[in-house]
């Protein structure tokens, strides 16, 4: 009987408690949605509010205005279809990175933070920022890069015509001046009618009236720009002049650095450039930068993993930074035939070395030794001896040319790929159902 006055509340309470689990049934509970569908895969409202932070956070680390939010979740929401589309094309054609490539390239951005991985991982979490999503988006990052290289630029042809124009006309090979441009780029579909177009051509006016009227560059191009650089303020790399698409080169001949240029047009859609800054201007094709470098190589095979050959050159170097010979490391330990020559690879011209490398030698100042550095052929530590800028061969005038004409091309051969990527592609857009 004693427990009987406890059963009597229990009792009592019983229609209450039955109400209030009522109320929560019938009370609505958040669940993710989708927002978009591309082919046979979704995007949902989630993916697209962890870009918007993401973004929102970049933006004001740079001091950039915020465009207003409606306008920002369109302009990412369009950004996570051309990537989702990428990174589509890319499994169905078999490409990815590996996960001891992407560890690789986490140790790199690391060592370029001056911390050890550990280390970027704990300031990471401490931003809020959670790890295993970061490395997802390094490998989505590497993965485009990986695809663009292959779909665009390795399929970029330079004729021995251009060339030869390109060398026979002495104002192209003069633009060696480095330029730091911004730019907006409106996309237009490759079936666009005339009612579309006049659309797209007024969207463009309207982001330039926009410059014109003092708006933030940075802040307009997050706003209406779909090139891949929109959320970093439309940035391009400083490059020299002679390396830009013609029609940026063209466009920013007759601009003061802060001057903007008028609407362009390419098959790709409309483009708006600012000329940030001009330095530089020698001679190209008269002088060519020459880097005089060594090297110890370590190959990676069935008997030697990636790892373990980063790790004993990371010991290589630590035995260099207190005093040890780089060319009698180079002759003991090296795998390749300038072993014999204390790793001394002679004098080298832009463009002799795959890209990793000349990267990496050309970021280092005479008599610096790299961090371990990986390329197709395997990890290397690289010493900068000396630098010059020597007298070109017709040959080597021609190499260069080349380059240059190659880099011309890439960015409009990449920017056609994504429109007819984009082109090819089904989208359902259900970010306006609320």
């Amino acid at each position: 009987m004693r427990f009987l006055p406890l059963f009597l509340v229990c009792l009592a309470l019983l229609p209450s408690l039955a109400a209030a689990q009522t109320r929560q049934s019938v009370m609505p509970i958040a669940i993710d949605r989708v927002i978009a569908v591309v082919n046979d895969e979704v995007i949902t409202q989630h993916e697209l509010r962890d870009r918007l932070a993401n973004v929102e956070r970049q933006l004001r680390q740079r001091g950039t205005p915020q465009p207003p939010r409606d306008v920002l979740e369109k302009q990412l929401l369009e950004r996570l279809i051309v990537d989702r589309l990428q990174k589509q094309f890319a499994n169905e054609t078999g490409l990815r990175i590996a996960d001891a490539e992407l560890d690789v390239a986490l140790r790199r951005i690391a060592e370029n933070n001056r911390m050890s991985l550990a280390e970027f991982r704990a300031a990471l979490e401490r931003d809020g920022i959670e790890w295993r999503r970061f490395r997802e988006e390094i490998r989505d990052e590497m993965t485009i890069s990986r695809l663009r290289e292959r779909e665009v630029e390795n399929r970029i042809v330079v004729s021995d015509g251009e060339i030869d124009n390109y060398l026979a006309h002495p104002e192209q090979a003069n633009q060696s001046a480095l330029v730091a441009l911004g730019h907006v780029i409106v996309r237009v579909p490759e079936q666009a009618d005339p009612i579309k177009l006049a659309q797209l051509r007024a969207r463009a006016e309207e982001a330039l009236a926009r410059i014109k009227a003092g708006q933030d560059f940075g802040q307009v191009a997050a706003s209406y720009s779909e090139a891949a650089d929109a959320m970093s303020g439309g940035l391009l790399e400083p490059r020299p002049a002679d390396r830009l698409p013609i029609l940026y080169a063209d466009a920013i001949a007759g601009l003061k650095p802060g001057e903007t240029s008028g609407i362009l047009r390419s098959p790709a859609g409309f483009h708006i450039v600012k000329l940030i800054e001009r330095r530089g201007g020698s001679m190209v094709g008269a002088t060519i930068r020459q880097t005089r470098a060594r090297h110890i190589l370590l190959k990676v095979n069935e008997l030697v993993s990636s790892e373990e050959a980063r790790h004993k050159l990371a010991g290589l170097k630590e035995r260099l930074d207190n005093g040890a010979d780089f060319a009698e490391l180079a002759r003991l330990h090296s795998n390749d035939l300038s072993a014999a020559k204390g790793g001394d690879l002679g004098w080298l011209y832009q463009g002799d070395t795959v890209p990793e490398f000349e990267r990496a030698m050309d970021a280092m100042k005479i008599g610096e030794t790299s961090a371990p550095v990986q390329s197709p052929f395997g990890w290397h530590l690289i010493q900068v001896l000396e630098r010059k800028n020597a007298e070109a061969g017709d040959e080597r005038k021609r190499l260069v040319a080349k380059q240059a004409l190659r880099e011309r091309k890439s960015d409009e051969a990449y920017e056609d790929w994504l429109r007819q990527l984009r082109d090819r592609a089904y989208v359902e857009y259900r970010l306006e159902e609320r």
